[in-house]
């Protein structure tokens, strides 16, 4: 029978922003007594004036990990999936709970920390090796494996300063998958190197999955949490929003997304660039039933329905529609495929749809939005990233897999057919 290897019981890690102390030293010390005598620190007893400056990045997170678990942390940036990882790791300590932990812990929170670019790839092994727990006995028996596991042979002798950065992280992810700790710790370093490389890391990940270690995984990566995980842990604003079962969980962020666009409207500070000329006011992905959606099929034909509105009268208007993968390859559309090249928009709202079948292969994306004056060179008027993230799965309803893709095949330009009405 399963024992617990780690208990996290009401844990809370709160950040004081703006500030690495308090006002005086006298203060730092009684703060000090107090945290090591288990009573409430005084800067906890706060005002209305300095509780703006504090924020809870967790807040009473409790559950447990059993021994031989491949435990998948979910959440979207700011959850604080990282805070949890780091009081895990010892990197830092909670504000209050407690963290219970059986058996040797080694955690890959940020790949090739610890080299140095003077050192060749040979020596940071041996240092990035002892940082992360390898003694030297275990660093050598695993060095031919290692050197051969990144695939930089040919450059192992040469200082680091001079190799490329995905030869960095190649090297720095093969020392950090060659630890031997009983619990890992692993968070978003699948998506180092190129494909190939990719595919080791998954294969190297199910090994040590498969061997009875226990493994906290973070990733935003929904089919990679499937594939390796048994259970899943979802935290939303510092809380712990659903626990259980990897598909429920997943299930329940994906909806949760969905969720918080049903309305479809895009926040004010969604735009990377505005030039104050025009926003982009909502957005819905629309299914052949007319619903809407957030996760799709592998060639399924959908319709993406905008509003925008132009402050001014924009005479040769060109809209785009993107979808980006964790590597930043893009499919899209645009208006500019359609046979006039540019439209004209005048001052005020307008509806536009684009009907397509993205073609994209199975994965998780975001959906990115951009609008220029082409008679302006180009100049970009609105444009938005990441507004929301989809999942597309394999092939049809009936046959979903976890297999994962080669997503950058995605690459692709996609002509679609555009309507554009204004409102009067």
């Amino acid at each position: 029978m399963s024992h617990t290897v780690i208990d996290i019981n009401n844990v809370s890690k709160l950040y004081r922003l703006g500030a690495v102390s308090s006002k005086t030293l006298r203060d730092d010390v009684g703060m000090w007594f107090a945290r090591i005598k288990g009573k409430e620190q005084e800067y906890l007893k706060i005002g209305e004036e300095v509780k703006k400056q504090l924020m809870w990045a967790l807040r009473d997170v409790s559950f447990d990990i059993k021994d031989g678990e491949v435990l998948g942390i979910l959440g979207k940036n700011g959850a604080g999936k990282s805070t949890l990882l780091k009081i895990l790791s010892r990197v830092t300590k909670p504000t209050t709970g407690e963290i219970k932990i059986k058996g040797r812990i080694a955690s890959l929170l940020e790949v090739g920390t610890g080299f140095h670019p003077e050192l060749t790839g040979r020596e940071n092994i041996f240092l990035n090796g002892s940082i992360l727990g390898m003694s030297k006995a275990e660093i050598k028996k695993n060095l031919e494996e290692i050197i051969a596991f990144s695939g930089v042979e040919k450059y192992i002798d040469t200082p680091v300063k001079r190799y490329s950065s995905g030869m960095y992280v190649r090297l720095a992810f093969a020392v950090a998958a060659h630890l031997d700790p009983e619990i890992l710790i692993v968070d978003e370093v699948l998506a180092v190197g190129d494909f190939e490389f990719q595919k080791k890391c998954i294969g190297k990940m199910k090994d040590v999955s498969t061997s009875g270690r226990t493994v906290v995984f973070v990733s935003h990566s929904m089919q990679a949490v499937k594939s390796l995980c048994t259970r899943a842990v979802m935290l939303q604003a510092g809380v712990v929003a659903k626990e259980g079962n990897v598909n429920d969980v997943v299930d329940f962020y994906l909806k949760d997304g969905a969720e918080q666009i049903k309305n479809g409207v895009i926040p004010d500070n969604a735009s990377k660039y505005n030039s104050g000329d025009a926003k982009f006011k909502t957005i819905a992905i629309i299914n052949e039933k007319g619903e809407q959606i957030n996760n799709l099929y592998f060639d399924q034909l959908i319709t993406v329905q905008l509003e925008l509105e132009t402050y001014r009268t924009v005479d040769e208007c060109v809209i785009e529609l993107g979808f980006g993968n964790s590597e930043d390859r893009f499919t899209f559309t645009s208006t500019g495929d359609m046979a006039g090249k540019t439209i004209k928009l005048e001052k005020g709202k307008h509806k536009l749809s684009v009907e397509l079948n993205p073609k994209l292969l199975p994965g998780d994306y975001s959906v990115y939005l951009g609008v220029h004056d082409m008679s302006k060179t180009g100049l970009t008027l609105d444009y938005v990233e990441k507004i929301f993230d989809i999942t597309v799965y394999k092939f049809t309803a009936d046959n979903n897999s976890n297999f994962l893709f080669n997503a950058s095949l995605g690459k692709v330009r996609q002509e679609g057919k555009w309507t554009i009405t204004q409102n009067k």
